[in-house]
Order: structure tokens, then C-alpha cells, then sequence
């Protein structure tokens, strides 16, 4: 089922979240801490093509009260299933509890390119990332969510609509800038020689459904401030099924497994060796090879950042571009390509821009919106919330 349009949303506050630059305030002093609001729970949300991070905590308190990653899928038990298959005979399962019983269950992604795709779909997975939340009756429930560069106010609309009845207020902010503030290390903020990323930075999220480079440079930012494409990890994995196809007629991998062979092995440049996966094929091993269609999919990726960080640098200021091109950070799971931040950095300097560094976050990417967007929950004005319709 597509997407299904929801009235738009209206008064002051939804104008100000889509237009209005908004400058975050320092975080305060540690010996300073905000009272806990025991009535109140704010939670980091990063809804993912793939996977959704959740990050919640009371407000004024530090400690998490939810912190997960659960994969962003819905399985619907099929009509005429034997009893005692699904765990409790459950009709709906989510997450990792849907991947492991999914031959006997109809798979639905709520989420297609980063915004809703099946609104209904969409509803039941917030209700789950509801209850993993867990907080007690009578709490009021703020979420920041991360929402793609590239979402337009018919997918923020949608997105309030799967969260209305089970959040009160939400901000949508952008998920690059999310990832930067998640990024930040506030214990060298003193440091002259920290490279603040919230201060100024480019941001390339590398995700599921798409890859988006955003400006930072100390608040929310704007339209221009962002470009996006929808050539991201899901295309790729697409690209290769048909690559894989010509290549062996007779080998008919799926999508899951594909996206496995593709995530151990991707890189740009040099293939360090080759890349072959023994897959059974009509009941009999086979050692595939990879190598080639792996590195065509991955350069393909590249060319597509590269362009799109041209673009971002474009509309830079030119007081600011000097310090932005020295911190161009990559995140999202297309940020793991092997070389990926060398071939980068490589063809930016070749093609004359000065002194480009660019990074990676490393290991903890799948948690930097939800942190970020936890952070950004911490620090909003009560102003700056939408509240939903119950």
C-alpha cells in the first residue's frame, strides 16, 4: 500500500520547523544539571529504511530508559497459518522477531527512500517503538525524529500521522545535522584545536534510501543548505541483483542475501583481493565471484557523493568554506565502503578544491541520529514542539 496523504499541518510551530533556522543553545554546565521531569520522557528517534534507533530518558535525567536498533520492517502472519508457528500465535511481529519468522509471514517496510511508504504499516511500527519506550502510563512522550534531506512537507505530514496518538510533540529535523550533533564530543569544546562538527561541517549520510550532504553550521538547516539522492543502499543492492543475474542465470539470491555479501565486502578503488561467496544453487555449492559487481556498484555511489558534495561546497560561504573543507564527515552504513573517505578525499583534490579532509565516524553510526536527536530533545524550547492530534 502507498503512502496516504493526511491533512496539512498548520499554525506557527509546523512553520517554524520547516523554515526557520533555529540556533542551539552550548550545553549547560555540568554542575548545573536540569531538575528530572518525571512526567515527561524525550526520545531520539531515527526511523531508517532499514533499521530505527530509539534513545529515550526523562527529561533532565542522563540515564537512558530505551536504547535500541531494531530492524524497520513489519511481518503479517499469512492468511491460513497453522497454529503455534508465531510466538503467542501473534498476528503482527516487528524487528528481528519478523526477520526470523518471515517465510511464514507477509514482510512490509513501512519505510521506503526514508519517508513512510505504507502508512498503516507505519502506524503498527510506532506503536512497537512505543512500547519499547516504555515509559509509565500518564507520561508525556516528546520525540525529536530525523527525517531525510530530502523530505518534503507531504512526508513530514505522513510521519506525524504514524506517530500521532502514541507521541504528544515532535520535532522533524534533519538527519545529517541529528548525526553531527550526535557526533559532537562536548568534553573538547574548550579545545582550540577541536573541529567542532556542529559548528562547521559537511555531512555526507550515507543511508538505506538515500545518501544527503548537509551544511552544518550551527542550527537546523535549511533547503538550501541540503541536497540529497535517492542513489543510496538499497539501489545498490538492486543494481547488483541484476548484475549478479546476467552474470550467473541460474543464481537467484535474494535481496537479504545480496545485502550481506555486499556490506562484508563493498569498497571503491583497488579490490585488496577477490570477493567470492559459495552460494547453494539447485541443491549444490557454487563459488561464486563478486568482485567485479561489488566495485561497480560501490564506484557508482562514489561519483554520486562526489557530486553531490560539490553542490553542498557551491553554495557555502566563502568566509566559511576554507574550515568547511576540513571537515567533510561520513556516516550512515555506506560510510563502511572500504577506501571510501580516501577516494573521496582523492578526487576532490584532483579536481582542484584546497586541502580537503574527510573522515569517518567509525563503528557507532547506526546511534549518532538518535543520540544527536536526543541531544536536540535536551535543549529545545518548549516553543519548538508540534503537538500531534491524539
Amino acid at each position: 500500500m502507498r503512502t496516504t496523504y493526511v491533512p496539512p499541518l498548520t499554525g506557527d510551530t509546523a512553520r517554524d520547523l520547516q523554515r526557520k533556522p533555529i540556533i542551539l543553545p552550548q550545553p549547560e554546565p555540568a554542575s548545573a544539571p536540569k531538575p528530572v521531569k518525571s512526567d515527561i520522557v524525550l526520545v531520539g528517534l531515527d526511523p531508517g529504511t532499514s533499521t530505527t534507533c530509539i534513545k529515550a530518558a526523562f527529561a533532565g535525567s542522563p540515564e537512558l530508559i530505551a536504547n535500541e536498533i531494531v530492524p524497520t520492517v513489519v511481518g503479517y502472519a499469512r492468511e491460513g497459518i497453522v497454529e503455534h508457528l508465531l510466538p503467542g500465535n501473534a498476528r503482527v511481529l516487528y524487528g528481528q522477531q519478523a526477520m526470523k519468522y518471515r517465510i511464514y509471514l507477509r514482510m512490509v517496510s513501512p519505510m521506503q527512500n526514508g519517508v513512510v511508504e505504507d502508512l498503516d504499516a507505519a502506524q503498527d511500527f510506532a506503536r512497537h517503538v512505543r512500547q519499547l519506550v516504555n515509559a509509565p502510563p500518564n507520561t508525556e512522550l516528546r520525540a525529536v525524529v530525523g527525517v531525510p534531506a530530502s523530505a518534503d512537507r507531504t512526508s513530514r505530514e505522513n510521519l506525524c500521522a504514524a506517530l500521532g496518538g502514541l507521541f504528544h510533540k515532535v520535532m522533524l529535523v534533519p538527519e545529517p545535522f541529528l548525526a553531527a550533533l550526535g557526533y559532537r564530543d562536548e568534553a573538547r569544546l574548550g579545545d582550540p584545536a577541536y573541529l567542532d562538527p556542529v559548528r562547521n561541517s559537511l555531512f555526507v549520510d550515507i543511508g538505506a534510501g538515500t545518501t544527503d550532504v548537509c551544511l552544518v553550521q550551527g542550527y537546523y538547516p535549511g533547503p538550501n543548505e541540503q541536497v540529497s539522492s535517492a542513489f543510496a543502499g538499497d539501489e545498490m543492492d538492486k543494481l547488483l541483483h541484476e548484475a549478479i543475474k546476467r552474470q550467473y542465470a541460474d543464481a537467484d539470491l535474494s535481496l537479504p542475501r545480496i545485502r550481506e555479501i555486499k556490506e562484508a565486502n563493498s569498497y571503491v578503488g583497488q579490490a585488496e583481493t577477490s570477493i567470492a561467496a559459495n552460494i547453494v544453487i539447485g541443491g549444490k555449492a557454487r563459488r561464486l565471484d563478486f568482485t567485479d559487481g561489488i566495485g561497480k556498484v560501490c564506484e557508482r555511489l562514489l561519483q554520486e557523493i562526489f557530486e553531490l558534495v560539490k553542490v553542498a561546497i557551491g553554495r557555502a560561504s566563502t568566509d566559511t568554506v576554507s574550515d568547511l573543507m576540513e571537515n567533510i564527515i561520513l556516516t550512515g552504513g555506506g560510510s563502511r565502503i572500504r577506501h571510501l573517505d580516501t577516494e573521496l578525499q582523492r578526487r576532490l583534490a584532483e579536481d582542484g578544491y584546497e586541502k580537503p579532509r574527510v573522515l569517518t565516524v567509525g563503528e557507532g553510526y547506526k546511534e549518532l541520529v538518535a543520540k544527536g536527536a536526543l541531544a536536540a530533545a535536551r535543549q529545545a524550547k518548549d516553543s519548538q514542539w508540534l503537538a500531534l492530534a491524539g
